[in-house]
């Protein structure tokens, strides 16, 4: 059996507009509820993401995979002030802002 992480890492993110977010990192799983929670995106876009900084986009953004992750959504800019910074297991990401 493959690890999820196996499948999705470093897998390009794009919006629907074909704009480079980042690359997947891992996959934020919700154990009780046995879903995918969010996918943590590395490697951003500094255009997009102040810092260049990795942020957990929640699953229910994605489009598409494939060869590429395609967002159905994601914010014009997403700024470190706005977003909630999470530490998880030393891995320290924002959470996107819904």
């Amino acid at each position: 059996m493959k690890e999820i992480s196996s499948l999705i890492d470093q897998v390009p993110v794009y919006t629907r507009a074909g704009r480079f977010v980042g690359h997947v990192r891992n996959a934020i799983l919700d154990v009780e509820g046995r879903k995918i929670e969010a996918i943590l995106v590395t490697s951003t876009n500094h255009e997009i993401v102040e810092g260049g900084l990795d942020v957990a986009v929640p699953y229910r953004w994605v489009a598409d995979y494939a060869d590429i992750l395609v967002l159905r959504y994601f914010p014009d800019r997403v700024d470190q002030e706005a977003s909630t910074p999470v530490q998880d297991d030393g891995e320290e990401f924002i959470e996107v802002p819904a």
